[in-house]
């Protein structure tokens, strides 16, 4: 990570809200990158477009996907992985623009974590109706790095639950511009998202748009 990601990010003092020990939900910390950050989603998008994977057991999901960086997460009938190729069009996946890397780390580093240097960033699309069930992180070699997860377009109730899938979840609504980092004790806890609600985001319209960042390698 070269220091520029450092130098040129704007002084950015959002609230804080914690949510577990080593989870905290960062409201409207995107506000200073947005216009770089969506003007950067769409050329991705352009170049990797959003797509509907199976789970290993068959089942389409919900949530449209996309990735950036060296490595994209990817599930198939052979399983969930990280692959440096998108399997649709054979070529490397997008690199990851430099306001995404300075987004993802000084989230990092108002969560309380020095250090990240994420080389994933899955995109995932949610449009009405769709949803993310109860999971864990734990495709990536080690867990030592956060997650850092930014919410874009229509709001979307995060569901964060405990190590244990049988752990009662708490709900916190996500607007557009905030971020949930988390990691350390909490770096294995299951979460999800409720289904998406309708309604119309003045800049991303019909959607939700989530850019969750991790060290996969």
């Amino acid at each position: 990570m070269t220091a520029d990601l450092f130098e040129t990010v704007p002084d950015v003092r959002p609230s804080r809200e914690a949510m577990a020990d080593g989870a905290v939900l960062l409201r409207g910390f995107v506000k200073p990158f947005e216009s770089d950050l969506i003007a950067a989603l769409r050329e991705i998008v352009a170049q990797a477009p959003f797509r509907r994977m199976f789970t290993p057991g068959g089942h389409q999901m919900s949530v449209a996907m996309t990735n950036c960086g060296s490595a994209g997460w990817v599930t198939d009938r052979s399983g969930y992985r990280y692959d440096g190729i998108d399997p649709n069009s054979g070529q490397p996946w997008p690199t990851m623009p430099t306001v995404f890397c300075q987004l993802a780390v000084q989230a990092a580093i108002a969560g309380g974590f020095d250090g990240f240097a994420p080389d994933a960033c899955l995109i995932n699309r949610y449009e009405p109706g769709a949803r993310m069930s109860l999971h864990q992180d734990k495709d990536e070699q080690d867990f030592a790095a956060p997650i850092a997860s930014v919410s874009l377009g229509l709001p979307a109730i995060f569901l964060f639950g405990g190590p244990k899938r049988a752990d009662k979840p708490r709900r916190y609504r996500l607007e557009h511009g905030d971020v949930v980092v988390w990691g350390g004790p909490s770096r294995l806890f299951f979460h999800g998202v409720a289904p998406l609600a309708d309604g119309e985001h003045a800049l991303l319209g019909h959607q939700r748009i989530n850019l969750t960042f991790r060290k996969a390698r």
